[in-house]
């Protein structure tokens, strides 16, 4: 299936990269804010930083909970946690909430009174409209305090630089299949959250590291991507 895409989407490379470098400057960006605990949605198989890295290197104590439903994808990720009190992988399905919030682990690590950052990076392309995402999204907003921010990258067919229905149709052949969205449906994932500056870009374009640590074109990024703040109040 890598290969198919890649064949696709050459630059799909580029576009996880880039994916990643957000994930890493969101997570940094919350440290700053305060935030010392994460959830993150969907975390799929553990790679080269990985969220418990970027932010106990910063905070040895911040609190990281993992969540996904692959059993593969969870058993690296309690290897790869062994020896961390700190973290933990819980499986579950983030379209069960209660599933997700309950969940021993998540009750362990996480202080629900204090902000909390939620991360759905490369998560929200892969809920069907049938399951609701912005009400999904809401009900993991209402479960934390305010303070507490959402970090998300969805996939688009904004941009003629990525092929979408392609895409699609090559997905649609295996368990996870994709529905890319346009800005303004991917803007309704964070109702009720504040987004901040940039707002919603694309992911080389949030905050990038240096003046030029973007993409000539945003649409080679391929995601939207951006931070949303719960207000007080």
């Amino acid at each position: 299936m890598a290969d198919k895409l890649l064949a696709l989407q050459p630059n799909v490379r580029a576009i996880a990269r880039r994916n990643r470098a957000f994930l890493r400057r969101s997570v940094l960006f919350m440290l700053e804010a305060g935030t010392r605990q994460f959830l993150d949605l969907g975390s799929g198989i553990p790679t080269v930083g990985n969220v418990h890295e970027v932010a106990q290197e910063v905070v040895p104590g911040a609190r990281v909970v993992y969540v996904d439903y692959e059993s593969v994808a969870v058993e690296h990720s309690r290897l790869l946690l062994e020896g961390n009190d700190q973290a933990t992988v819980v499986e579950a399905d983030i379209r069960r909430p209660d599933d997700v919030l309950e969940a021993e682990g998540t009750r362990r690590l996480l202080d629900f009174t204090e902000p909390i950052g939620i991360l759905a990076v490369t998560l929200g392309h892969y809920i069907p409209d049938d399951d609701d995402p912005a009400a999904l999204f809401a009900r993991y907003r209402d479960a934390v305090p305010a303070g507490s921010h959402l970090a998300l990258t969805h996939l688009t067919n904004d941009f003629a630089a990525i092929r979408g229905e392609e895409i699609v149709e090559t997905m649609s052949r295996t368990r996870d299949q994709v529905f890319p969205r346009t800005r303004d449906q991917v803007l309704e994932l964070f109702r009720g959250f504040d987004l901040v500056p940039p707002g919603l870009v694309t992911t080389s374009r949030w905050r990038p590291d240096s003046p030029d640590g973007h993409a000539t074109d945003p649409g080679e990024d391929g995601l939207y991507a951006g931070v949303g703040r719960k207000p007080f109040g």
